[in-house]
């Protein structure tokens, strides 16, 4: 694609990056076939390709985003199928990340918009008030209808919705030190994950010690910036990360120099990986963090990608059959495919991949409180795909993904880290535990 960009604006590291984005882009159309809000609502606007117009021509002209740009970006999932399916490699995704930045700093939204990022933004990435929310969620669930027809309050009736009927107890998770260990990991601590499903971190922390890895957790850590950053709070995002390098880095180097080091930085929730994984790019103007983000990018991996690497323990078959959801930030962002397939497998299971696999479930971090309409769309499509597969449970790598299919489907869905540490020893996830154990 053409681009008429002014020399000024390509000084900007940011304008830069995305200019040359659009010029790979070749209007071939390959992307609209796996998005899902074209699929749903056959507008080009509401496509890669469409967006990428609004968007060259935003930043192209400095133009200060109108409503309809900003709807039609609002709408994009970040679910990245369409760099999975374009043949010219576009990086969509650090375009959208741009529109997204620029649109923070230079729309004036409505009130009632900005407030509701700004209590997103306050509390989901603080898991003390993530938690207190939730506690006060009941309060709100008779005023659900009332919040629906108030288009202001729906955002605030998707939260309600979401919200578990019981916020699961936290669970203390203490990693043994291990003179003699395979490898050495840190482990993201993370900050919904750790609220909406406390026993992924304990099933995770048993499952690398019995396969003979160290796991540390990094002092100093807090949440990855991935909420923050897909709505447009750069600012946020990279303060996030720069805490995170800084104590990740602490845990490489330790005291005078003198750490262990780690073998890898193991995450949980793949749409945090998916942005760890880019603090390189995030940080690669800050010449103070740029060398240590690339390295702390370099380390991180998906749990299931470590176990793949390093196998597994040995493995009781449970006689189950898994409808595994794979979560896009994890196939589309990470391009981590096989291995949790690969790994049920091996543990047992008889898996089962739902049809249009590719589509997102529409949780994608806040997408399904600030877009609920579609999200539930996408939900309840997904559902019905996964349902058909008469599975005895469901497993994902996204704890986001985990909430909208469980609200979606009424079954059980658990992380396919729980499902692999029950085979390997473990107890049974919460959610199997009336299923006969041996």
């Amino acid at each position: 694609m053409q681009t008429r960009f002014p020399p000024e604006a390509l000084a900007d590291p940011a304008m830069a990056t995305s200019e040359g984005v659009i010029r790979k882009c070749v209007h071939c159309g390959f992307c609209t076939a796996t998005c899902p809000t074209y699929v749903l609502l056959g507008d080009e606007n509401d496509s890669p390709r469409g967006r990428i117009y609004l968007i060259k021509d935003m930043l192209e002209n400095g133009r200060v985003p109108g409503p309809e740009t900003v709807k039609h970006v609002d709408r994009c999932l970040s679910c990245l199928a369409c760099m999975t399916t374009c043949p010219s490699g576009v990086n969509y995704r650090h375009l959208v990340d741009h529109a997204r930045a620029y649109i923070h700093e230079n729309y004036r939204r409505p009130w009632h918009e900005r407030a509701v990022r700004r209590l997103l933004a306050w509390v989901l990435p603080y898991p003390g008030r993530m938690r207190l929310a939730l506690d006060l969620a009941p309060l709100g669930r008779p005023l659900v209808p009332l919040m629906k027809r108030v288009k202001a309050l729906r955002p605030l009736a998707a939260m309600v919705e979401l919200a578990p009927a019981r916020v699961p107890a936290p669970v203390l998770v203490q990693p043994a030190r291990m003179a003699a260990a395979k490898g050495r990991v840190a482990l993201l601590q993370g900050c919904a994950e750790p609220v909406l499903s406390p026993a992924v971190r304990a099933a995770t922390v048993r499952l690398l010690e019995r396969a003979g890895h160290e796991v540390v957790l990094a002092a100093g850590e807090g949440c990855c910036g991935a909420l923050v950053h897909h709505i447009g709070r750069e600012d946020d995002a990279l303060a996030a990360a720069r805490r995170n390098v800084d104590a990740w880095t602490a845990e490489i180097e330790g005291p005078n120099g003198s750490g262990r080091g780690l073998d890898a930085l193991i995450v949980t929730t793949s749409g945090c990986g998916t942005t760890i994984k880019d603090y390189g790019h995030m940080l690669r103007a800050d010449p103070a963090y740029a060398e240590k983000a690339a390295r702390v990018s370099a380390l991180a991996m998906d749990v299931s990608e470590y176990l793949a690497k390093h196998g597994l323990p040995a493995a009781t078959p449970r006689g189950l059959t898994v409808a595994y959801h794979p979560p896009c930030s994890l196939q589309h962002g990470q391009k981590v495919t096989e291995a949790p397939k690969q790994l049920l497998a091996q543990a047992g299971y008889t898996v089962r991949l739902p049809a249009e696999a590719h589509l997102c479930c529409g949780s994608a971090g806040t997408y399904n409180i600030l877009q609920s309409e579609l999200a539930g769309q996408l939900g309840a499509r997904k559902a019905e795909r996964i349902m058909a597969l008469k599975a005895d449970v469901i497993a994902t790598g996204n704890v986001g993904c985990a909430v909208q299919i469980a609200k979606h489907t009424g079954l059980a869905v658990v992380h396919t880290i729980e499902l692999l540490d029950w085979a390997t020893g473990g107890p049974a996830p919460q959610a199997l535990q009336h299923l006969p154990q041996e």
